[in-house]
């Protein structure tokens, strides 16, 4: 009834589609059923009047005279002017006569919306207009061959095949020609008149049930059309290589609602049988006229097109004439000679690497594989490893992946660089994409690499990949044959340490983000250790170096090595001759907790709260924390939000206190990594964060000196000043210790001096002293006031405190705050 009322009476149409949506309106919102009736008859009365219900006491309009109406009425009104774009064409496909001055076909649809489509919906990047007419051009080529095949039982002459693309400064076109399959001027009409229809998803449907592997890929049905993207015309002459009729046509459209169809009689002829589009290039795309802009296109779209691509480029030439600018040349000398140059252009072949991925491995030779490697990816160094595989089943697609010995230079200024991904991807040797994230997790970034499927779901545009179990297939396939190489290389000692070097973090990365992999990144994985020295040692190796009494695996956290190694945490670790695992990267811990568990051990940070794990410490423990009872009370109101609680520990040996997080606290090293990232980020300063992940634990020795004196101190004056500032003092040299930051280090430095100062007094030597402390401070030290806010003076200490043990403690604390520094 649409196309049959829209045909009749545009404007009829038109009232009774508006009609139709007032009196659903009124249906919808239960409005007075006279009104509505009285609608219906309004709908009539037009309908009477056109001619469509006969008037009372009259028949019907006869079909005869419905016809002369018709024919009556200006072919204008007899087209849906309903705006829709180009993509939607539809041609009548009616085999009238085709006339000389050509045949004009009405789109369905107006091409302005096709246009808008295309340009802002289908492509991202306009330049693959010449990927999309290239592609086509090598399916046609295809048919062809395949069509020899079928008919002749032997495959045409490789050289009967070719594309050629001519720019034309002067003429401001761009012209794509094929000697591929041509089309009749019946396949011109259904196949560039509507969308969908391309006659390469027909001809490969026609074939379906046969055993025939057609490579071809244009069967999205609107790469044609994205020629309209760079040329405000385009002019298709095509002459077939099938069928009786042999004649040349030409199909014209300047992207507005119709399209002409003529018999090329006066226009150049197309050799054999193939076709040529020529582009009229909008004024903003003359760059597609640039010979080296058109080489870098199809080197990098259609490098892998199995058909020659030959490019029409000026060459510059230069021959030796004689100079006639000078004298004669005396009897017998030769004349002067000049050097002149001579402009001429030739056909430039631009696709000369092979697809080597199409070939069996065992055809390949080792050297073929690494030049394909610095040739595709521009790459100067030699690959640790490379795999060549396929898949076949539901999923098809071939693969060559690379490891490379050096890390991208790409991935030098950023980790995950988003130009830095290079697993080209292509649909039957034609490029797609290089930057698809879903092919592969962002761990392997560093590979390179080439996939080809052949049957891969991509949108209209081929610009996205869709979601889809063949292409979790694909990236689970890639993940498993990327780890098979790790592992290879992992067999040379001197290659994995070179791996390693390059692309260790990135592993790490796999521990945290590959839950299904993560067990086998651990074995790849490698770490310092307190008995590796300068080198590295693998998970399984620690595990058969452990000792037998050990439970657990640990590991240790700090900004380098060396002050790792000063963790008060591993003394008593340290004293059984357990390993410990060294982390100076935020991103190693964040590993261990994703990592969790290896060879069924626990991983746990040694610098964390831990259990008693025989009854005689669980006695020892309790026996001593009945002791401290009041001191720990004491510590707890001195130090506020600064801990959560105060603990006694038999983990220290030679320190009188540690500080430690909760099971569930974050390393101080983790704090300050985020404490960073939020400054970074202009969140804050950071400081937000201390009460959300700061869990603080400060844990005392029972048995040390120092805390032995302060218990007492604390037992006899807890409110004395001396008392308090010893007590700081003890926490601030467990804070450096343990990687933490000094909250005053002026203070804290203060209170280090003093410390020093008092000792070299009991050695006798007050005139040194004097030298560098006021009068003030000389006539009665013990009533000194803190020089810095929070800083005592030289009497604060209790009497009877092993002051050169104290001051040793104090040294080292000191030496950590000198490097941190």
């Amino acid at each position: 009834m649409h196309a049959y009322l829209t045909a009749t009476s545009p404007v009829l149409w038109k009232s009774c589609a508006v009609l139709t949506e007032h009196l659903s309106m009124i249906m919808r919102r239960g409005s007075s059923v006279l009104f509505a009736t009285a609608a219906l008859t309004l709908l009539g009365a037009m309908l009477r009047v056109e001619g469509f219900i006969p008037h009372a006491g009259k028949g019907s309009v006869s079909r005869p005279k419905l016809q002369q109406q018709l024919q009556a009425r200006p072919q204008s009104e007899t087209l849906l002017r309903t705006p829709v774009s180009p993509l939607s064409m539809s041609a009548s496909t009616a085999e009238a006569p085709v006339k000389a001055e050509g045949e004009t076909f009405e789109f369905q649809a107006e091409v302005a919306r096709v246009m808008d489509i295309i340009i802002n919906s289908l492509y991202s990047d306009r330049d693959v207009f010449l990927r999309e007419l290239v592609s086509n051009a090598a399916d046609a080529c295809d048919k062809k061959r395949f069509l020899s095949i079928t008919a002749d039982g032997e495959a045409a002459a490789a050289g009967e095949f070719g594309i050629r693309i001519k720019p034309d400064r002067e003429a401001r076109t761009l012209t794509i020609e094929d000697s591929g399959i041509g089309m009749t001027k019946t396949e011109l009409v259904e196949n560039l008149g509507r969308i969908a229809q391309s006659g390469t998803k027909k001809f490969a449907e026609a074939l379906a049930k046969g055993d025939a592997d057609l490579n071809l890929i244009g069967q999205f049905g609107v790469g044609f059309y994205s020629g309209f993207l760079a040329a405000d015309k385009m002019t298709v002459v095509t002459k077939p290589s099938q069928g009786e009729d042999k004649r040349q046509y030409r199909w014209e459209s300047s992207a507005g609602s119709s399209f002409t169809v003529a018999e090329d009689v006066d226009g150049d002829a197309v050799e054999g049988s193939g076709t040529r589009i020529t582009l009229h290039l909008k004024e903003d795309c003359e760059e597609y006229l640039d010979t080296v802009k058109l080489k870098t296109l199809l080197q990098r779209y259609s490098e892998f097109v199995q058909f020659p691509i030959e490019l029409w480029t000026e060459k510059t030439e230069y021959d030796q004439v004689p100079d006639d600018t000078a004298p004669p040349p005396a009897e017998g000398e030769k004349p002067k000679m000049k050097t002149v140059s001579k402009k001429t252009n030739v056909w430039e072949r631009v696709n000369q690497t092979k697809p080597i991925w199409l070939r069996p491995p065992r055809q390949v030779t080792p050297e073929e594989y690494k030049e394909f490697y610095r040739t595709t990816f521009r790459m100067f160094d030699e690959p640790l490893n490379y795999t060549h595989f396929s898949l076949e089943g539901q999923v098809e697609f071939k693969a060559v992946l690379y490891v490379p010995s050096v890390l991208p230079y790409e991935l030098m200024r950023s980790m995950f660089d988003e130009n830095s991904r290079a697993i080209k991807l292509y649909v039957k040797r034609v490029f797609i994409n290089d930057k698809f994230e879903e092919l592969l997790p962002r761990y392997l970034t560093f590979l390179r690499g080439v996939v080809d499927s052949e049957d891969l779901p991509l949108n209209v545009g081929r610009e996205i990949l869709q979601k889809s179990k063949m292409l979790n297939v694909i990236n689970k396939r890639l993940v498993r044959k990327s780890l098979d190489m790790f592992k290879e290389i992992e067999k040379n000692a001197t290659a994995y340490t070179t791996f390693w070097n390059g692309f260790g973090r990135y592993l790490k990365v796999g521990l945290i983000e590959d839950n299904d992999n993560r067990q086998e990144l651990a074995k790849l994985s490698r770490w310092s250790t307190t008995e590796t020295g300068d080198g590295v040692t693998s998970f399984d190796e620690y595990v058969a170096r452990m000792k037998p009494a050990q439970k657990q695996i640990y590991y240790v956290t700090g900004e380098t090595k060396k002050r790792a190694l000063a963790s008060p945490a591993l003394e008593k670790l340290r004293k059984k001759g357990y390993e410990v695992i060294i982390l100076q990267d935020p991103l190693d811990e964040m590993a261990m907790q994703s990592l969790g568990k290896y060879a069924d051990k626990d991983i746990v940070d040694a610098a964390k709260e831990q259990q008693a794990e025989t009854d005689e410490e669980k006695a020892f423990l309790e026996e001593k924390g009945q002791e401290t009872q009041a001191l720990r009370d004491w510590y707890r109101k001195l130090l506020g939000k600064r801990v959560t609680k105060v603990e006694v520990t038999n983990r220290l040996v030679d320190s009188p206190a540690a500080l430690v997080q909760s099971a569930y606290g974050m390393s101080p090293q983790m704090q300050k990594y985020y404490r960073a990232q939020s400054v970074m980020q202009g969140e804050d300063d950071g400081s937000g964060l201390d009460s959300q992940f700061n869990q603080a634990i400060l844990e005392l020795n029972p048995t040390h000196p120092i805390v032995v004196s302060l218990r007492e101190k604390v037992s006899a004056s807890p409110e004395a000043v001396e008392t308090m500032e010893l007590g700081r003092l003890v926490y601030d040299v467990a804070a450096v210790a343990g990687g933490y930051d000094v909250e005053d280090p002026g203070a804290f430095t203060a209170r280090i001096t003093k410390l020093m100062s008092r000792q070299v007094l009991a050695d006798g030597g007050e005139g040194l002293i004097a030298e560098g402390l006021s009068t003030r401070d000389m006539e009665d030290p013990t009533k000194v006031e803190a020089d810095v806010v929070g800083a005592g003076g030289l009497g604060d200490l209790p009497e009877g405190l092993n002051l050169d043990e104290l001051q040793k403690e104090l040294k080292e604390a000191s030496d950590v705050v000198d490097e941190s520094s």
